[in-house]
């Protein structure tokens, strides 16, 4: 089975102020970032991009602790769970537009 993921460029980010403390004591922030999709990852190479999507902004949750991570103009890959509710047109709780 192939596992797909999209790919996109991260255009904005968001803060949110609500913050999860990990094992080690650290205190990630969670984070929405603006995506604009422009296809798959590199591992999925016969797969393309259907056009209505190419261009599309959709939004993700993730958290960042380091200040790399909340870098503009990035790749960033959609989980594969992600991907496939955004190739469906059903929002979740990680990705939404």
């Amino acid at each position: 089975m192939v596992v797909r993921k999209l790919q996109g460029i991260a255009i904005d980010v968001e803060r949110t102020g609500e913050y999860t403390v990990d094992d080690e004591g650290e205190k990630w922030e969670k984070c929405i970032f603006t995506i604009e999709l422009t296809g798959f990852s590199k591992r999925t190479p016969n797969e393309t991009l259907p056009e209505d999507l190419r261009g599309k902004r959709v939004k993700i949750v993730r958290y960042c602790l380091y200040d790399w991570h909340y870098k503009l103009g990035i790749k960033k890959t959609l989980e594969p769970d992600e991907t496939e509710a955004v190739l469906s047109g059903k929002p979740t709780e990680t990705v939404f537009w």
